[in-house]
């Protein structure tokens, strides 16, 4: 088989395939759209035939190149590089279900693809560092993180600079939100841990990932962890709900409880409100029949102490560096933010309080104090548009640096996220490092053909 090239010419824009065109692929396909000098997306695999349509028009993508399913995709971009030696695009935008992150990635690796993957990176260990060892053979550009906003940037700068001296401690919450929980967590795809992940692993990777550039160069030594699932049960349903299983169908009156699918979905599109949440319930455009239909058969309609999700709605993690510097995390559900993060870091000459708007430094030499602040676009403070035009930037130079990390980084990142629910679960302070060189060695124990490799 002829090879593909990896090379790109930097005065063309680079080429995208899109593998999932929902909420996330859409939020970075959109760069594409206010950038096309920059990015085009030229081929999408969506099995939702008016998800599928609508985003074909927006992006003009040409019907040829509009697939189903990614392995659709996968054996057309074979029989290209088999005919003409080259890839359908530069890069593929990996946007499905966590659980499918690990075997759309290496099979596009393995043709060459570079890689940008929606957090989580997989939700095993085994998988992660199945993906790294592939995105290491393919030598391929691999991004996936939440550093590239304006305002987390900045702060970065000033970490690394060592502008306050040298880094202490940071207190960082991660405020969910209550119906953002409840949405995700609860009813949606995320609710139940054997079906997705636990919740520190879908919702707060890149949290434990963001503290850990922070601290670099020193790594997580030990981890300890707290969390329950504590209010969306059925031991905790109002008693006036009696034995309604759909909010549509409940005698509460919706005013009563907070997350009643009544009033997040329903009465949020009467007022006009059609994008996330309610964007989320069907396939195209929302309107009064479908989303009304959805709340009868779907699980967005289920009372939240009804549903069968399993994890957490609190949770709690201290890590411990190798310099014996500390970071504590908290995730929780009952907020009325919604993933606002907070954070405090703590120097040795000075101080940030953050919110992912703004930050406020102080420097304890001089009494002085100045805040920062900083325009949001895009999801995640802007880190989702940041991350995509950084991609972009590397992809186009063919440099991973440009990213800021690797695919090692971030798998290292992740590893500590498993430790911490593994002290969370076994109820024990975790060591980091001999977790994951217990962890690298199962896989070579089991993996002996990938590691010959």
């Amino acid at each position: 088989m002829s090879q593909p090239t990896n090379g790109h010419l930097p005065s063309q824009p680079v080429t995208f395939a899109v593998i999932g065109c929902g909420q996330r692929g859409k939020a970075y396909a959109s760069y594409a759209l206010s950038h096309p000098h920059e990015c085009k997306v030229v081929a999408i695999a969506e099995p939702r035939p008016k998800t599928q349509r609508q985003f074909a028009d927006v992006h003009r993508v040409d019907q040829s190149l509009v697939f189903t399913t990614w392995r659709d995709l996968l054996a057309a971009s074979a029989e290209t590089i088999n005919t003409v030696g080259k890839r359908l695009a530069d890069a593929v935008i990996i946007a499905v279900q966590d659980q499918m992150h690990p075997e759309v990635t290496l099979a596009f690796a393995k043709q060459g693809y570079h890689i940008l993957c929606e957090k989580p990176m997989a939700i095993t260990v085994d998988d992660c560092l199945r993906m790294e060892r592939a995105i290491k053979k393919a030598g391929v550009i691999f991004g996936m993180v939440l550093r590239y906003s304006q305002y987390t940037r900045a702060l970065s700068e000033i970490v690394h600079r060592k502008t306050l001296g040298d880094l202490v401690n940071i207190v960082h919450v991660e405020p969910v939100g209550y119906y953002h929980f409840a949405h995700s967590f609860v009813r949606g795809n995320w609710g139940v841990e054997a079906k997705s992940s636990f919740a520190l692993m879908t919702k707060c990777c890149h949290d434990i990932d963001l503290l850990c550039h922070w601290f670099s160069p020193t790594t997580p030594a030990r981890v300890s962890s707290f969390g329950s699932l504590t209010h969306f049960r059925h031991s905790n349903k109002p008693a006036q709900a009696g034995n309604a299983k759909k909010c549509i169908e409940c005698p509460l009156q919706h005013d009563d409880c907070a997350y009643s699918a009544t009033k997040i979905y329903l009465d949020a599109f009467k007022s006009g409100h059609k994008s996330w949440p309610v964007s989320v319930l069907v396939d195209g455009i929302p309107d009064i029949e479908n989303v009304t239909e959805a709340l009868k058969t779907g699980p967005y309609g289920v009372c939240v102490y009804e549903s069968p999700n399993d994890v957490c709605d609190q949770q709690v993690v201290n890590i411990e560096f190798a310099n014996g510097t500390t970071a504590s995390f908290t995730m929780v559900a009952q907020t009325s933010l919604i993933c606002e993060r907070q954070v405090r870091l703590h120097f040795s000459h000075g101080e940030i309080v953050g919110d992912m708007k703004e930050f406020t430094v102080t420097d304890f030499r001089t009494d002085a104090t100045r805040k920062y602040k900083f325009p949001i676009s895009g999801g995640h403070g802007g880190g989702d548009l940041g991350l995509i035009e950084t991609f972009v930037d590397a992809v186009k130079h063919g440099k991973q640096a440009l990213l800021g990390t690797d695919v090692g980084e971030v798998v290292k990142s992740h590893l500590t996220v498993f430790a911490a629910e593994a002290s969370r679960k076994e109820g024990r302070v975790v060591d980091c490092a001999e977790f994951e060189k217990r962890a690298r060695e199962k896989f070579e124990r089991e993996n002996p053909e990938e590691t010959a490799c």
